[in-house]
């Protein structure tokens, strides 16, 4: 099978993030639109309900540095989260703590982290930690 580039793959990712052709609970795009190498994305998160992160709004950055889509990207809250796969003192997502980051496959997308990472938050043993107040950031 042959592997699109990275920029096709960036490129269809950028025009379904900026078409809202996605799932409705999380947005993604480029943090510049003059990055050529597509490589810095903001990204959004909205709590998931029944949870203590309902109605909230995280704000994370994502780095698709040139290994991208064969790694995963490099992800950050800039909300402040309690979280256990996020490193409390910088915000940056532990790949090994993530499921989807540590057995990452070339057919996933930011969206599809994004996702995951909103999935984390409603997982029973997490939807109810206490979580720093709101608006505060990293």
């Amino acid at each position: 099978m042959h592997n699109r580039p990275r920029s096709f793959r960036l490129l269809e990712e950028l025009e379904k993030g900026e078409k809202g052709l996605g799932a409705e609970s999380c947005s993604y795009g480029l943090a510049d639109n003059d990055d050529i190498t597509m490589t810095h994305w903001n990204g959004t998160i909205l709590g998931p309900p029944h949870s203590v992160h309902e109605n909230r709004i995280y704000s994370l950055s994502l780095e698709c540095n040139e290994f991208y889509p064969d790694k995963p990207p490099i992800v950050k809250f800039i909300s402040r989260i309690n979280l256990p796969c996020v490193n409390n003192t910088n915000g940056l997502v532990d790949s090994k703590k993530l499921p989807l980051l540590k057995s990452w496959k070339r057919s996933y997308t930011m969206e599809t982290v994004l996702l995951e990472l909103r999935k984390e938050m409603a997982l029973p043993l997490n939807k109810r930690l206490t979580q720093p107040a709101e608006g505060s950031t990293y």
